[in-house]
């Protein structure tokens, strides 16, 4: 069975999103095992300035560095990675499967995105949209899609 983990920056907060996320990881549990790694945003001012950002990512990326899995293939979400569409989604969780890469690691930064040397690791960049979506909401968004993606990859009807 493969086995996914996504790594999230920020701790979701609100009912919806909590809810969201249990019934996809109840959902998800028959077609993979799923973990989900939720990391501490680092706080920042307001307002704050070039430097302090990159300080910020660059813990959260220490943060992250000790959550990935050794030998996981290792997606990064981020506005520069590549769109595809829901067929397309299965269709690579398809082929690393077939390929016998039994773990991918989803990376899900925070407000700020991620630090340029988690985007340099990963094997894969995937944008889930042109549009900016609030993180947690991103979280939500991808455990729907990679549960689309396995039925789709079962020839199921949840997918018209």
């Amino acid at each position: 069975m493969l086995g996914i983990k996504i790594i999230c920056v920020g701790k979701l907060k609100e009912k919806f999103y909590i809810d969201a996320e249990r019934e996809y990881q109840k959902r998800l549990s028959a077609y993979c095992k799923l973990e989900i790694a939720e990391l501490p945003e680092q706080r920042l001012p307001s307002d704050p300035s070039g430097a302090e950002i990159t300080a910020a990512l660059a813990k959260e990326c220490e943060a992250i560095e000790t959550k990935l899995t050794q030998g996981a293939t290792i997606i990064t979400l981020c506005v520069e990675g590549c769109e595809m569409d829901s067929a397309g989604l299965s269709a690579m969780l398809t082929e690393c499967a077939g390929r016998g890469e039994s773990r991918l690691c989803f990376v899900i930064g925070g407000s700020f995105g991620l630090h340029e040397k988690i985007k340099s690791r990963a094997d894969r960049k995937l944008s889930l949209s042109k549009m900016t979506f609030p993180h947690n909401l991103a979280r939500v968004v991808l455990l729907e899609q990679l549960y689309r993606g396995f039925k789709i990859a079962e020839g199921s009807k949840y997918h018209k």
